[in-house]
Formats: structure tokens, sequence, C-alpha cells
């Protein structure tokens, strides 16, 4: 297991490195969760202990309360550059889950990050993403290309075939990298127990109850767990049948809901 994680890290700060040396301006998205963390540690590991990259946060105004502070702390405490963004204008005509899960999340999350990118001029953004825990993110590539409206077309990517990874797009097309793609979501919480990396305690279980996917609060929801650490979250998933976005509600409203959203910009 120890080998099979240290691949990972392996292959992980190679992509990284190959991003950062071949695509011009780069953020790295920070949503808080457990997979952009461990990519927030890999980075630290890749430009060794300094990431010159910024890290951002897409704020929708209905996260987690326990999320903003967590992320106020951390990026105090490692200085990190740090870029926080929210969709102002929407959140101040009203958008909301009230509205539509899919079209409070086009405005906050796939508006907002669209705008952002524009507005701080980036080639390319660095996501935490993995295959295996939504449908429409097995479709991805490593390096993946948008075109100059943000547009993504899962019908049309080119191959990535031995680990060779296309890093030549045409001028203006926007590029998502991927360095988590091939981990699992045991993957995540081993090497998060193997380095020993602090992550929310939302994950963590209190009456019987914990956050397994992290989002914004009127739309993610708890399950039944007693795993208090992560060698408890280790073991039961292990054993678990339960999907890992269980819990998001937009998941539910529309079987297509992450691929429309995705398609348009979404992370």
């Amino acid at each position: 297991m120890l080998n099979h994680l240290q691949t990972l890290e392996a292959q992980s700060v190679y992509i990284l490195r190959e991003a950062y040396r071949n695509l011009g301006k780069l953020g790295l998205l920070w949503s808080i969760g457990k997979d952009s963390t461990v990519l927030l540690w890999l980075a630290r590991k890749a430009f060794f202990g300094h990431c010159p990259i910024p890290f951002i946060h897409v704020d929708t105004g209905y996260k987690i309360p326990e999320m903003i502070s967590y992320r106020d702390q951390v990026a105090s405490d490692l200085g990190l550059d740090m870029i926080v963004h929210q969709n102002k204008e929407a959140l101040a005509a009203g958008m909301g889950p009230d509205k539509g899960r899919l079209v409070c999340c086009k405005a906050l999350k796939t508006d907002a990050l669209n705008a952002m990118t524009k507005e701080y001029g980036f080639d390319g953004l660095i996501v935490g993403v993995r295959r295996d825990e939504e449908g429409s993110r097995s479709k991805e590539r490593v390096f993946s290309e948008r075109n100059q409206d943000d547009e993504w077309d899962h019908t049309h990517q080119q191959p990535e075939l031995w680990g060779q990874f296309k890093t030549d797009f045409p001028r203006g097309h926007h590029i998502r990298v991927h360095p988590l793609l091939e981990w699992n979501e045991l993957d995540v919480w081993r090497y998060i127990e193997y380095e020993e990396i602090p992550v929310i305690d939302l994950y963590f279980a209190k009456n019987g109850e914990r956050y397994r996917s992290l989002g914004c609060a009127p739309c993610t929801g708890r399950i039944k767990s007693e795993a208090k650490n992560v060698s408890d979250i280790v073991t039961e998933l292990l054993t678990t049948k339960t999907a890992e976005r269980s819990g998001r509600a937009q998941d539910r409203e529309d079987a297509y809901a992450m691929q429309k959203l995705r398609r348009d910009g979404y992370m």
C-alpha cells in the first residue's frame, strides 16, 4: 500500500511541475475538502515547501461556517497566497438554493469561477477532482481543455496514453489540470493518514453523524457514522456500499447535473 501511495504522489507531483512549466499563469482551487487539501499538501511538496501558485476559494456565501473558519486559519498558518472570490451581484439579487440547485450552482460556482479566471488572467486552474467521485469526472483528462468560452466538450478530448500529456494548447483556451484524477476516495484517506495531513473535523463523527463530502450548507447532508478519526474512516470505507456524494442535493435533482455544470466551466 505504501508503494501505491508513493506512486500516486510521484505522479501528482510530476503533473503539478509539468503544469507550472508549460501552462503560463495558474491558480489552484482549494475547496477546503479532503481532496483539495491533499492537493494543497502535494503542491507544497512539489515546490519544496513554498507553492508559487495562488490558492483560490470560490465562496458561494452558503458554505458551512466551519469551512470558512478553517480556510482562514490554514491560510494564515501556512502563509498561503489566497484569492477568495464571490459572485456578489448574484448574491445581492437573492440567488440561493430556493431558485433551483442547478441554477444556484451555475450562478454562484460556475459563473463565479469563470469570472474570476478572466479577472485574474489565469491560463489554467489546478483542480482536485477524481474519476471515481462522480460520473462526469470519469470522462476527464489530466490536462483538460476548455475553449475560449470556458466550455468543455467531453466528447472530443485528446488521448493520454502511457503517462504522456498534451501541454500545448491554442492561445486563449483555458486548461484544467487534475493531478488527483487517478486517486480514489480510499487512496486520499490513506494518504492523509500516512502523511498526517490536518483536515477539517467536519469529516469526523459527532453524535453518530459526519460529513463524507463537503459543500454548501443547504445542499450537503451528513451520513450515519461512528468514524471519529482518519483510521476509523479508512476502516469504514473498506465496507461501505454508499456513494460518496449521496449527501449532495444537486446530484439528486438531476442525474446529469454535474455534467451540465462542468460543460459550462464548473470545477
